[in-house]
């Protein structure tokens, strides 16, 4: 099984600060943003910590082709009035990338605002033609979406969609997030069906990575908000087949699921909850202490 979750990136520790953390969880993946998702501030990459980062992954089992960056969320090539700004940022992320020695790079497809998804979708593609070239080693994921305001990417068709404009092929795969494809109302309890259709319209080879969410909403309620494992709509039991599925077994599983407080009306001080939604996914149970588990951690 290859599963992790986010993990932080900074300048102080760079690439090294993330595979420790990573393995603090009892992770033999990973996924980080190289800067912080909201904005373009970015470090220069520290090649020495980085180098020190790969001897520490190869020590510990960490494959490099297992590790996922994840694009910051400016970046929007659905929105014509921020194509420039987009692909430039975009073409950056991926020299970063590669300097960084990994080639996985997922990427929320964008947001229409209100032009409608037809014209949102041939804006990316237009806009992911100008990115992409023939001889970059990294290979873009587009992630599944819940449907949210005016995303694109919300159905498997909307991905296939995009997919079928990009003239090189064999750089551009999905990312499945589950909470988003059960808040776009796909069932996770009859995953078998959806992967199913997913091989039919895209095709399981296009399949590169897997964010494993529960979800706070209802089935088919477009709100994309993510809960721990076993405690939200979809289900322990549901997500576990999913993770341990016979067809997933080399496709990196992620974990994004919310921080935990110190108690229930907790603001600040928030905990990453990976390193007990791991152990309880290796040991197939699940735990209802969680909450008191990482509380009790982290005090």
């Amino acid at each position: 099984m290859i599963i992790g979750s986010h993990v932080s990136y900074n300048a102080k520790e760079g690439l090294l600060g993330s595979v420790k953390e990573a393995l603090s969880y009892g992770a033999n993946t990973f996924m980080f943003y190289t800067g912080a998702p909201q904005n373009t501030r970015r470090n220069p990459i520290d090649l020495e910590t980085t180098k020190q980062a790969f001897l520490e992954m190869n020590k510990n089992g960490i494959d490099k082709n297992n590790v996922i960056v994840h694009a910051p969320y400016i970046i929007n090539l659905a929105n014509k009035e921020k194509e420039e700004f987009s692909v430039d940022f975009l073409k950056q992320e991926i020299k970063r990338v590669e300097e960084l020695g990994f080639d996985k790079l997922v990427l929320h497809p964008g947001s229409h605002v209100n032009q409608g998804t037809d014209v949102g979708i041939k804006q990316i593609i237009k806009a992911l033609n100008q990115v992409i070239t023939k001889d970059q080693k990294v290979v873009i994921l587009l992630e599944t979406m819940a449907g949210k305001g005016s995303e694109c990417g919300k159905t498997l068709e909307e991905i296939k969609q995009i997919i079928d404009g990009i003239k090189y092929q064999d750089k551009i795969g999905v990312c499945l997030d589950t909470c988003h494809l059960h808040d776009a109302g796909y069932d996770m309890s009859n995953f078998d069906t959806v992967l199913t259709k997913f091989d039919k319209i895209i095709g399981l080879d296009k399949l590169q990575c897997i964010h494993i969410n529960d979800s706070k909403n209802d089935i088919n309620t477009h709100k994309d908000r993510h809960e721990n494992i076993g405690f939200g709509k979809i289900g322990f039991d549901n997500l576990l087949k999913i993770i341990y599925h016979d067809k997933l077994k080399n496709v990196p599983k992620i974990l994004e699921t919310p921080y935990i407080g110190l108690d229930d009306n907790s603001k600040e001080r928030l905990f990453p909850p990976y390193k007990f939604e791991i152990e309880m996914i290796k040991n197939k149970k699940w735990d209802d202490s969680l909450y008191q588990k990482i509380r009790n951690y982290y005090k």
